[in-house]
């Protein structure tokens, strides 16, 4: 996972706090401009969870579940959200699917992971592909969507990732200065960088103290997605998030980590999960794409590919083209 921060974590620019089940982090470029930031900041994490939170009954995403069959009336901030995800499932043949939260929800990750990760009761149900995402309908000028019956929405692979760019792009747009937000290592940049691009440190966890590789980062998205975080025992299973839509169980993992930098945190995101899903043929379709990527196998051999640096004492990533 990343992790992202100046070295000296200086608390003039730097701000910590815990949001949506995971650690959110903000950097900007110049002091004074960190408290209206970090303002900025939080009315983007509300929203977001507001918009696509399934442990929140009263999330608009828990709403649409509880829709029906019908196409049901949403804000344009979940139309956004969907949108995305539909878009990041196109975009990685399936790979990412939103629609993926019945799966989960019969691993046991049916509340917010701190409930679960000390395991619980149960056992692997059997391999059953997910509803698929062409299942949805977004009727974008009525302001509805139309879910097939008893599907649900998991929004984990695309809404933590949005929120970090418009988040990063709110506060360029308001205050004009250079800034990174870390959502549980989903990271988007915007405006100018401090000289040398933000240091951000590549972990298995986004809360490890260690690091594995440094890199700098001057603009675009960088975000990483693995097997190491997010898993827990399903009764006597060791189960994670990470689903096969082909089976609506957990991928069987080729990958420790992955890490890719886009253009934006959104699209890094959805690169990293997809290469997780795609397994040996991540390599291929990362490359295929031009996306500087990190990839850790589970055998700790690491294979950096499309013009991810070198691990030298400083490298350098810059993804503004």
């Amino acid at each position: 996972m990343t992790r992202s921060g100046s070295l000296s974590r200086d608390p003039a620019t730097h701000y910590r706090t815990q949001a949506l089940g995971t650690t959110a982090e903000m950097l900007v470029a110049a002091s004074p401009a960190l408290a209206p930031a970090v303002a900025i900041l939080h009315a983007e994490l509300d929203r977001i969870d507001r918009v696509a939170s399934r442990f929140r009954s009263d999330s608009e995403i828990s709403l649409l579940h509880a829709g029906g069959d019908g196409a049901v009336p949403v804000s344009a901030d979940l139309l956004e959200a969907v949108g995305v995800a539909l878009r990041m499932a196109f975009a990685t043949d399936g790979a990412v699917d939103p629609t993926v939260g019945g799966a989960l929800c019969r691993l046991g990750y049916d509340r917010d992971f701190a409930a679960i990760a000390d395991g619980v009761p149960g056992a692997l149900p059997p391999a059953e592909p997910i509803p698929g995402w062409r299942s949805i309908t977004v009727d974008a000028v009525n302001g509805t969507i139309r879910l097939p019956p008893g599907t649900l929405v998991d929004l984990g692979a695309t809404a933590k990732a949005l929120a970090a760019d418009r988040a990063a792009a709110a506060v360029h747009a308001a205050l004009g200065c250079g800034v990174l937000v870390s959502l549980g290592g989903d990271i988007a940049v915007a405006g100018p960088p401090p000289p040398g691009g933000f240091r951000v440190g590549l972990a298995d966890a986004c809360t490890s103290v260690d690091v594995d590789e440094v890199v700098a980062v001057s603009s675009g998205g960088l975000a990483s997605s693995g097997v190491m975080v997010r898993s827990w025992r399903l009764g006597d299973q060791l189960v994670h998030h990470i689903i096969d839509p082909a089976t609506g169980l957990p991928v069987a993992p080729v990958w420790r980590t992955v890490s890719v930098a886009a253009a934006t945190c959104v699209e890094a995101n959805a690169a990293a999960t997809a290469a997780m899903v795609k397994g040996a043929n991540a390599l291929a379709w990362l490359f295929s794409f031009g996306l500087p990527a990190r990839l850790v196998g589970v055998d700790g051999l690491v294979w950096r590919i499309a013009g991810w640096p070198a691990d030298d004492e400083s490298p350098a990533l810059d993804v503004a083209s």
